[in-house]
């Protein structure tokens, strides 16, 4: 590993507030780093100082001599008056970029609906962002700075740049810094975090969950500490006072192995109690929707959809954008009359739709946050207590001088908030969330999360958000070609099912794959022509892929192969953690069985056993997997 750049006891100052504060930090080869934080901590400032776009206050930023340096910013400066394919691969002659892989598979990745030919003025901001980013990735730089690079991506297109970012560089070369609150891509992707908070930045080992594990420990050492200190002052005010002795208290757990982290934590959510106090709330029928098609000027946009949605459920419906994700919601609440079918709501159903809610706010904008609170007499009950708006307010991350904010001046992520605040004092029983996780940080997430799992009603969830979606559903249906499809595999089976389906289309292109390919081919370049096949759509992205490995660095594996593989991991990771569960229960039975039953204590041995044995033969084909896979 090698120094790249870095940054030696840096300041940035904003009017009224201390951004960064002596900050030294240095990025090496070999380093994938997520930078996370609350908004407004300076993640975004910290990415424009390494990059250079920034001059600190104080302190300085150091680049090694030949550092080149692509970065991603939220915002583009893209020429509104250039083509697509100017503004992604600039004036490189076509038979050039279009022979070879890794901007090919860029292309298809990030741009497959948008026209090549196209002005970038004519684009939607979400258009702009992918672009924008392609233009980014078909570079070649040591070190690629990412800011909230998932924006704008469904899930199909978070998981393939994940790929991209994994195979992009061989084995300690290349440093990438993303910014991100997507938690799933952020395991996928990085070794190594960074949390930006109250003017510093922590540095973490591992992945997000690595971050989480430490951060923990961190903070249970941090509450071991204040308790000795406490101690103190106690024992001392005993001294004083000649009273009794103040009680010391111990800490709820200690840290020694990850396991050890989660022993006493409960399950997320108790889903039998849940539904049943959503049945006595709403009864037992809810919406069912009995072959429902709707079309739009002889477009069909849900076609035959037969659906019952209970009390209780907790349901993500994933997609592409633009496939009528908000027309099957719109068509639940009733909004959107079906073109064919009918569509049943129990006459106790009470709706609430998060994003409805934020229109709402923009009226009251002019009033103070404390102001808009006051006029809610109303409290609710969650986890079995009774919560004020103030209440539950604070737990949604709101403190006491935000509680002064205008509201047309807070933050999206605040914003987003106080409407959640408002859905959950109207007390529905149906809770409908769009995308719910724009503009929070990972800590307000965390937050949301946990109120939805005390909250006693049918949840439905849209959001490409992968780790959210699989954090507060139980159940996952996709929406492919106007069918609804239960995804028994969850994310991972909807991923696939895509690739599969990109691989399979062998369709026409308007975007540059399509274009180039015909003229690479005519000029003897290795490009595949329109129309490809299946094996040539899944060879062209391999291709992609392996061209940024070492052979000596991975096997070279057929596509179909790395699917199955991972398949196999996400299948075999389920099945060992349910038979942790089996081992957990038969181990808590033996300890309570009658010692004098020698008969029945051997059965239950022989179960645990069994049990173990089962989990060390998926364990041993997990490692299988993974080591065939690289990682």
């Amino acid at each position: 590993m090698s120094f790249l750049l870095g940054c030696e006891k840096v300041t940035v100052e904003v009017p009224s507030k201390v951004v960064l504060h002596d900050i030294s930090l240095g990025v090496d080869t070999g380093q994938r780093i997520g930078i996370v934080g609350r908004n407004g901590d300076g993640k975004s400032t910290l990415l424009r100082l390494l990059a250079g776009d920034l001059e600190p206050d104080a302190g300085r930023v150091i680049h090694t001599h030949d550092t080149t340096i692509g970065i991603c910013s939220q915002t583009d400066s893209l020429d509104p008056n250039v083509s697509v394919g100017t503004a992604v691969v600039g004036d490189l002659p076509e038979y050039e970029w279009a022979s070879n892989p890794k901007v090919r598979a860029i292309i298809e990745g990030l741009l497959s609906d948008i026209d090549w030919e196209a002005r970038i003025g004519t684009l939607s901001g979400g258009q702009r962002r992918r672009v924008d980013l392609a233009r980014v990735l078909v570079g070649e730089w040591d070190v690629v700075m990412l800011d909230e690079p998932t924006n704008h991506l469904d899930m199909v297109g978070i998981t393939w740049l994940a790929d991209h970012l994994k195979t992009r560089w061989k084995k300690d070369t290349g440093a990438l810094l993303v910014v991100t609150h997507d938690r799933w891509f952020l395991d996928e992707v990085c070794n190594t975090m960074w949390e930006v908070h109250a003017g510093s930045v922590l540095p973490f080992e591992g992945g997000f969950s690595a971050y989480i594990m430490q951060r923990v420990e961190r903070e249970r050492q941090a509450a071991v500490a204040e308790q000795k200190r406490q101690n103190q002052l106690r024992r001392e005010l005993a001294w004083l006072s000649r009273g009794a002795r103040a009680r010391a208290t111990k800490p709820k757990f200690h840290v020694a192995l990850a396991q050890s982290l989660i022993a006493d934590v409960p399950e997320l959510r108790n889903t039998i109690e849940l539904k049943r106090m959503a049945m006595a709330r709403i009864g037992k029928q809810v919406v069912d929707l009995e072959n429902v098609s709707v079309a739009f000027d002889e477009h069909t946009v849900l076609d035959n959809i037969t659906w019952l949605i209970g009390p209780g459920d907790r349901l993500g419906i994933v997609g592409g954008n633009g496939v009528g994700k908000t027309t099957l919601l719109r068509v639940i609440t009733g909004e959107q009359p079906p073109t064919r079918g009918r569509v049943k709501i129990g006459a106790t159903v009470r709706f609430a739709v998060l994003s409805q809610h934020l229109d709402d706010l923009a009226e009251v904008g002019s009033d103070p946050v404390r102001v808009f609170v006051g006029r809610y007499s109303r409290r609710t009950m969650l986890d079995g207590k009774e919560m004020t708006p103030s209440a539950l307010l604070e737990r949604l991350g709101f403190d006491k001088a935000d509680l002064n904010e205008r509201i047309e001046d807070l933050s999206g992520g605040q914003k987003r908030r106080l409407a959640l605040m408002m859905i959950l004092l109207e007390e529905p029983n149906v809770l409908i969330l769009d995308e719910p996780g724009n503009d929070l940080d990972i800590d307000m997430l965390a937050a949301l999360e946990d109120l939805l799992d005390s909250w006693p009603g049918t949840l439905l969830l849209v959001t490409h958000d992968r780790y959210l979606m699989e954090r507060v559903t139980d159940s996952q249906f996709a929406l492919i070609d106007g069918h609804l499809r239960h995804l028994p595999g969850g994310v991972d089976e909807y991923v696939s099912i895509m690739e599969d389906a990109r691989g399979e289309a062998g369709s026409p292109q308007k975007t540059a794959q399509g274009h180039a390919r015909k003229n690479a081919a005519a000029k003897g370049a290795s490009a595949i022509t329109l129309g490809q096949s299946g094996e040539a759509a899944h060879a062209l992205r391999t291709d992609a892929a392996d061209s940024a490995l070492d052979p000596n660095d991975r096997p070279a594996l057929p596509n179909s192969e790395v699917r199955r593989l991972k398949k196999l991991i996400s299948s075999n990771e389920k099945k060992i953690a349910t038979l942790e569960g089996k081992i957990a229960d038969a181990e808590a039975l033996l300890a309570s069985a009658d010692p004098t039953d020698f008969e029945r204590l051997m059965e239950i041995q022989a179960e645990i056993a069994s049990y173990k044995e089962r989990r060390d033969a998926l364990e041993n084909e997990w490692l299988d997997a993974a080591e065939a896979l690289g990682e």
